[in-house]
Parts: structure tokens; C-alpha cells; sequence
């Protein structure tokens, strides 16, 4: 690796400082699970690495006061899966972060390092923007929010422009009749990359009338994305399995898939179309989908 300059500020203002005096020879690192790899392969050459380990302010869960929560940049997977308040706001939500790769990398790598990654099959992203998750970032001149379903522009790219740091992650106060389910396909190891993800929330009156939806999947594009079509479909609708059927065909006209070891792009947007269908219906008939592939809140209780 080429020789960089090491810095361990303790407040967002000083590493912000110190990104601002560097410009784009300067990049943050927090848990640098993903940071030391590009690093090695020579993707990245920072000659000034900025650790937010110690920055104040960035690590940790916390309620909001409208019934939301919070989470700061440097907070760790580990963290949000083992997190009261996390699991009091959405028990779907610590499950999915317990789906990200090992223990030991839960154990270091963080939820603004995953977002600001920007890899698609990450786990993390979908559910986030299913929960209708806004990011914090801030730089020297002020600060801006951007809805998650926004931040991901292209392969490793977000919206995060020089000169800027995630700080955290809002979401928003979950509604008592929300359903929702992540589903990872994966068929080669529990601690692999999905093939395709789909994560979903689902509110329904009496009658089974659809009042929101949000369906988002991971390894479908280049970036996670919001099945907005499939979305669109289903909104107002008294849902049967036949019309989630239906709709779970039009992901296949909004996913764009990339061809690797897990599948090609044909079967990944037919896995797609099957994914989406079989999250929706999970959610409509209140079921879980058990095994591997997936859990349904209130499926399960902590253990």
C-alpha cells in the first residue's frame, strides 16, 4: 500500500478540518473493513486517511422524540443487531443487520462505512430505504438530509460530494399496522452476498386495502434500488396473491442486474420477480418464510 499520513481527530468539525485542508487526497476510514481491501488492491491511494473512530457524537442508537430513531455513522452492525431500541422500533431491522457477513466483521464494520461503500448486494441499504431512511451529511458549510432511495448514484458512488461526511441515519416513526420482511436468496453460504434481496413494508386496513408499500432490493443494479412500479401497483389495492403476482413481474422491467459467480442477469431478474412476490405474500398472509431466506416481524422473539 502506498505510505498515507494517519489522523485521529475527535470531533466532526476537526475531521471535517482536516478533509477540507487535504481535498481528495484525504478519505475517511471508520471501521475499514471494505477501506483496507480497496486499499491493498490499489483502488484507492489516499496519501491522509482520516479515522472517525474516536470523532464524538458518531457511534450509537438513539429514540427520536416523534418515535423515529437515529443512528450515527460509526455505529457498528453489531451494534444494531444487538440494539434494544433498534429492536424495539422494527425487530426486522436488527435481523437484517445480523445477515451482514461474519461476526467479526459485524463487529467492525460500520452502518455509514456500508452506506458510503455504496456496494449493491450489501444488505443494510434495502432495508434501510424500505423503512423510508434519510442521510445525514454534513460538511464546513452546513449540513443536508437526503432520503436513501436518493443516495446511491451508481456503482461504489453516492451523493456524498468532496468536502462531506455521513453523520447519521433518521428513520422516521414506523406506523402500528406496518408488516415487514427481508429476504435474502442466497444459495451458496449464510455469509455470502445475496444473489438477490428484497426488503418490504407493508400497511394494511381492515380489508386488507393497501394504505403503503415500500419493496427495495439489493443485488438487482448497480446501486440498491426502490421497486417503485411494483410499489405503484399495489397501493390502494385489496390485495390477493394473484395481484402480487402481477406486480412482482413489473421488477423485472426496473432491476438491472450485473453478471457474476451468483447468477447471470437473466436468472438474477427472474429471482428477482420471484423474491418480491413471495416478501409481499409473506407480508399479506402474516407469515414468516423461515429457514435462510428470510423473517417476518413479529415472527420471532428475541431470543
Amino acid at each position: 500500500m502506498k505510505t498515507f499520513e494517519y489522523y485521529t481527530p475527535t470531533t466532526v468539525d476537526e475531521a471535517l478540518s482536516i478533509l477540507a485542508q487535504h481535498g481528495d487526497d484525504a478519505h475517511f476510514m471508520a471501521g475499514g473493513t471494505s477501506m483496507m481491501l480497496l486499499m491493498q488492491q490499489g483502488l484507492v491511494q489516499p496519501g491522509h486517511v482520516v479515522g472517525l473512530r474516536g470523532v464524538q457524537g458518531l457511534r450509537g442508537i438513539s429514540r427520536t422524540a416523534d418515535g423515529g430513531i437515529e443512528i450515527g455513522a460509526t455505529t457498528s452492525h453489531r451494534q444494531v443487531e444487538l440494539s434494544d431500541d433498534a429492536y424495539a422500533y422494527c425487530s426486522t431491522l436488527p435481523e437484517n443487520f445480523a445477515r451482514v457477513a461474519t461476526i467479526r466483521i459485524r463487529n467492525q464494520g460500520t452502518v455509514g462505512g456500508n452506506l458510503v461503500h455504496a456496494d449493491p448486494a450489501q444488505d443494510p441499504p434495502s432495508m434501510l430505504m424500505a423503512l423510508d431512511a434519510q442521510a445525514v451529511i454534513r460538511s464546513t458549510s452546513g449540513e443536508r438530509t437526503v432520503p436513501l432511495d436518493e443516495f446511491f448514484v451508481d456503482y461504489f458512488e453516492t451523493v456524498v460530494q468532496e468536502g462531506e461526511m455521513l453523520t447519521s441515519v433518521k428513520l422516521p416513526p414506523l406506523s402500528a399496522n406496518s408488516r415487514t420482511c427481508y429476504v435474502k436468496f442466497l444459495p451458496r453460504t449464510e455469509d455470502d452476498y445475496a444473489t438477490v434481496a428484497v426488503a418490504a413494508r407493508l400497511q394494511l386496513d381492515a380489508s386488507n386495502r393497501v394504505e403503503d408499500v415500500r419493496v427495495a432490493l439489493g443485488a438487482a443494479a448497480p446501486v440498491p434500488l426502490r421497486a417503485k412500479r411494483v410499489e405503484d401497483a399495489i397501493r390502494g389495492q385489496t390485495l390477493t396473491e394473484g395481484i402480487i403476482d402481477d406486480a412482482a413481474e413489473l421488477v423485472t422491467e426496473e432491476v438491472d442486474p450485473i453478471a457474476d459467480i451468483r447468477g447471470s442477469a437473466e436468472y438474477k431478474r427472474a429471482m428477482a420477480r420471484v423474491w418480491t412476490s413471495r416478501a409481499l405474500k409473506s407480508l399479506l398472509n402474516n407469515t414468516p418464510l423461515g429457514g435462510k431466506h428470510g423473517t417476518l416481524i413479529p415472527a420471532r422473539a428475541r431470543g
